[in-house]
């Protein structure tokens, strides 16, 4: 768990705005956000770019909400709670991301490039991706998982080498530091990232945990990075007890009509 420091009175809780999709099925996306935020201490708002009808299994449809909504959602919330840190999920499309893009300022981001669900659907337009690297760009830090890592990259990541390599090659293209994580890599007993700033690298590894449904595990992890930042640590202890909870929260998944889920409250029974 986090060091003593960090913690903060109630009657100063720390804001984290999560700008993302909502999943009506409650395991990923806004909804995985914000119960991770509440689950770690910090006051969790929400600006939506698209409403999802998913569930566990698949994403059925998908309907964008109007850019100007999307930015009258992010200004209300900056200009009266003023959150400490941004966290984009899914943005879907080039128009939403130019009005994040605009209204970042000097706010520390953590971009999860969410570009295909786990079932397949497509969660990012292809006219899109351009737009998602220039927002890179101006994060903190990206969390891209294999298979977003392999399309930024433009190749196969099989090892932790491969992911290793990636990570110095993703802070060469935009300038951030990359949080690679190699949970879906094969052959592994353990699920081990990689963390470069341009000039130090972490690796953090759990026990992997197997017949365990992950959906919702990549806006999970990325909300808890984004909270313990908005908490004072800084990003390589951030990323180290985000890593804590999320393997928690994965090895203590529960079951609701027979679909697993992440069990986000685990630091609190």
């Amino acid at each position: 768990m986090p060091p003593k420091k960090v913690k903060r009175s109630r009657d100063n809780l720390p804001c984290v705005l999560t700008i993302a999709g909502s999943d009506s099925g409650g395991g990923a996306g806004i909804q995985a956000d914000l119960k991770t935020f509440a689950a770690l201490g910090v006051h969790g708002a929400s600006a939506i770019t698209c409403v999802t009808a998913q569930n566990p299994r698949e994403v059925r449809s998908v309907q964008a909400i109007k850019p100007e909504i999307v930015r009258d959602q992010i200004e209300a919330v900056m200009d009266a709670l003023r959150p400490e840190v941004l966290k984009t999920g899914m943005l879907y499309s080039a128009e939403i991301i130019q009005v994040v893009a605009e209204k970042v300022g000097n706010v520390k981001l953590v971009v999860d490039p969410v570009m295909i669900s786990t079932s397949g659907a497509l969660l990012l337009k292809k006219s899109a991706v351009s737009e998602l690297k220039k927002l890179m760009a101006n994060a903190l830090v990206v969390t891209p998982n294999v298979q977003e890592a392999e399309f930024l990259l433009g190749r196969k990541l099989e090892s932790p080498e491969d992911l290793r390599a990636g990570g110095r090659e993703i802070h060469e293209m935009f300038g951030c530091a990359a949080l690679m994580k190699g949970g879906h890599l094969p052959g592994l007993n353990v699920a081990i990232d990689f963390l470069f700033d341009g000039s130090s690298e972490w690796m953090f590894e759990s026990p992997f945990v197997k017949g365990v449904s992950t959906h919702g595990t990549g806006c999970t992890y990325s909300a808890a990075i984004a909270a313990f930042l908005a908490r004072g640590l800084v990003l390589h202890e951030a990323v180290g007890v985000a890593k804590e909870f999320i393997s928690n929260a994965i090895a203590r998944s529960y079951k609701t009509s027979g679909h697993f889920a992440l069990n986000t409250e685990w630091n609190r029974a």
